[in-house]
């Protein structure tokens, strides 16, 4: 390491960031951090701590939570420095409570949260305890990928109590990806239940849909006139993008 100091000391700054912008964030800062003063204020700099991918994924889409040794010192060492600056969370099911409980992220407004079992999200979004709830306020982006049992058709509708609760969850939100953009999408059926959907705040959504009728189960609460093309079936008050995805079919509808 400190032969591979005094090369990294030799380079500008620029060049230095040049070259760190080729890697991750996290990699950049679980390598970095702490080597000396100069590398410090460069990898504490917002291009590199605004955006943390604290997980590990594989081509194939698996996702994995980091090994003790990184995570530890992430936890201990790093996010504790770093905190304020963070902006966005990359997070799986395994060390997301770890990470959200190790210091308060007052400039956080964005997270994604991947391979979340079913049970997990369904504790994360309606128990009053919930370490989310402290964020409730604060975020305005969401991504979510559940993990589901696909052989029990009966756990489909607990995503439609998911993606309702997370509206209550957070009364901020502007944008919601509800699911994978693959064709392993976690789809939402309404059929059994008449849950109804509200949010006067959303601008862009994601979401998949097992029937096309469930679309008139999600209902955004309107302040203007309900955009024509949607026929009253979907009321948008300022959503500037709609995606649906119906199965079997793999329709898209895009309305912008």
């Amino acid at each position: 390491m400190e032969y591979s100091c005094i090369q990294l000391n030799d380079l500008s700054d620029e060049i230095l960031i040049y070259i760190f912008k080729k890697l991750s964030n996290a990699e950049i800062l679980y390598s970095l951090s702490g080597v000396n003063k100069r590398l410090n204020k460069i990898v504490y700099d917002s291009i590199f701590t605004n955006d943390l991918a604290l997980l590990m994924s594989t081509s194939d889409d698996l996702v994995y939570s980091l090994p003790n040794l990184i995570l530890n010192r992430f936890c201990l060492h790093i996010l504790p420095k770093i905190h304020q600056k963070i902006q966005w969370l990359h997070l799986e099911s395994l060390s997301m409570e770890r990470i959200l409980r190790v210091t308060n992220y007052p400039n956080l407004y964005g997270i994604s949260l991947h391979n979340i079992q079913e049970k997990t999200a369904l504790d994360l979004f309606t128990d009053e305890t919930s370490i989310i709830r402290t964020l409730n306020n604060q975020l305005l982006s969401l991504t979510i990928d559940i993990n589901t049992d696909r052989t029990q058709h009966y756990l489909v509708n607990n995503n439609a109590i998911i993606f309702n609760r997370i509206f209550t969850v957070f009364p901020n939100l502007q944008y919601l990806n509800f699911g994978r953009s693959s064709i392993r999408d976690e789809r939402i059926s309404f059929s059994f239940t008449r849950l109804t959907v509200i949010s006067t705040n959303l601008l862009e959504l994601h979401v998949c849909l097992r029937k096309f009728l469930d679309i008139g189960k999600i209902r955004f609460e309107p302040k203007t006139q309900p955009d024509k093309y949607l026929e009253n079936e979907v009321q948008c008050s300022s959503t500037t993008y709609f995606k649906l995805t119906e199965e079997p079919l793999g329709i898209f509808y895009n309305f912008i």
